[in-house]
């Protein structure tokens, strides 16, 4: 039986997130995974100033199993926001519905619980050769020494990357991000056995920075990302009798949120009260002051684009799949997975055109993300599309879990099931 130490560091650090980012969900799909697994013993781990920590397999399994991504019931942010968008356009200022601390704020609460909960559930373990330590989360790599030590008790080391974004555009990150990812992935171009990459590009860009930097070539398993079977079904209920568009993401600098906003306030000026509303649910992320006073103090933006997070699973499929695209003007991604969902969904997709949207969407409506004459002409198109017009079935649906799996247990010498 193989062994796989499965580093749940951050599935412990943000357990309480009702609203997980891509990598929370890929953290959390692969400790259901390995949890399947009858042909695996799973030992869960943490890492912390470069040592591994055993944790219980029970409090492991109570994290994986309760992540609380899909509540059962709608939550009432989401109810006045799927009425706002199925009532008929009104002076009404736009939603602000962010309730909770923004990412930044809430970092040394999750620090703090973090610490207690590592500490409860402890458990001692010695570990031999033969034995897998598998990080999909980027937590814990940049610590000094952890992949050598490990490397030296015979342990084989696989990491996903998710992207190199900190290295190749410092610009979209906080200042120390730069330093602490080129940490990450030099390490793992060291002592990985084994690189899993998100999707081709990200791959490529890995290969070309090891050449570059001197390091060997790695390793790699190309995998892309699963969907959640509740983005796999488009929705009975979807809000808005009125066409709206959508952007989902925390909200950063590298998300062009600020081109949105813009684009609202000159479709403002073209369509007054029949402009369509925008929603952009996400969380506040780093550096946001630009987006936020632009948010504040924009009067058409302040009307017609509306602000959430917090959304479940549920909720997220039916303002999807309601909408009349999905926008991503991203200036760079490893994968995206919004994207990903709204194919799926069959909500069209306008997206900037980057490597990881050529491969992941290439039948998308691609466009530079710094094009903004074009994104405005676009959106103004799919508005003025009758409803149910611009749907059409993708010619390229993302893989689900399942095949996500299957390439990474191939690569890992394991039954595709077991």
């Amino acid at each position: 039986m193989t062994t796989i130490l499965f580093d749940a560091t951050r599935l412990f650090m943000r357990a309480s997130r009702t609203s997980p980012t891509g990598i929370d969900r890929v953290t959390q799909a692969y400790g259901r995974w390995l949890l399947s697994r009858s042909d695996v013993e799973t030992a869960p781990v943490c890492s912390l100033g470069g040592v591994i920590t055993s944790l219980s397999p029970a409090a492991f399994r109570r994290v994986v199993e309760t992540q609380p991504t899909a509540p059962e019931r709608a939550s009432d942010d989401w109810r006045r926001l799927a009425a706002t968008l199925s009532a008929p356009p009104s002076d009404a200022p736009a939603l602000r519905l962010t309730a909770g601390k923004t990412s930044q704020e809430a970092r040394p609460a999750r620090y703090l619980r973090f610490g207690l909960g590592l500490a409860a559930n402890w458990r001692p373990r010695r570990y031999g050769a033969g034995a897998i330590y598998l990080n999909v989360s980027h937590f814990g790599l940049e610590q000094p020494r952890l992949l050598e030590r490990l490397a030296a008790r015979g342990v084989r080391i696989v990491a996903m990357v998710h992207d190199l974004i900190p290295i190749a555009h410092p610009e979209y990150c906080s200042p120390s991000a730069a330093g602490w990812h080129r940490r990450r992935i030099e390490a793992v171009l060291e002592h990985a056995g084994l690189v899993i990459s998100n999707s081709r590009s990200t791959a490529d860009e890995l290969i070309a920075f090891a050449e570059r930097s001197g390091h060997r070539r790695p390793s790699t398993c190309i995998a892309p990302l699963g969907l959640e079977p509740v983005f796999c079904v488009r929705p009975e209920n979807r809000p808005g009798a009125h066409p709206y568009f959508v952007c989902v993401g925390t909200i950063e600098p590298r998300k062009n949120i600020g081109m949105l906003l813009t684009l609202w306030r000159r479709l403002a000026e073209r369509m007054g009260m029949a402009t369509p509303p925008l929603v952009l649910a996400g969380q506040r992320g780093w550096e946001t002051e630009a987006i936020v006073d632009h948010l504040d103090r924009s009067p058409p933006v302040q009307r017609f684009v509306h602000e959430i997070n917090g959304l479940g699973d549920t909720e997220l499929t039916e303002l999807i799949g309601g909408a009349t695209a999905l926008l991503s003007p991203s200036f760079m991604e490893g994968f995206n997975l919004p994207v990903a969902e709204a194919l799926s969904l069959g909500t069209p997709v306008i997206a900037s055109d980057i490597p990881a949207h050529r491969e992941l969407a290439p039948n998308a409506h691609l466009i530079d993300p710094l094009d903004g004459p074009a994104w405005l002409e676009a959106i103004e198109a799919a508005v003025r599309r009758r409803p149910g017009a611009n749907i059409r079935s993708p010619t390229q649906v993302p893989p689900a879990w399942a095949e996500h799996f299957a390439i990474v247990a191939a690569a890992l010498g394991l039954p595709v099931s077991g």
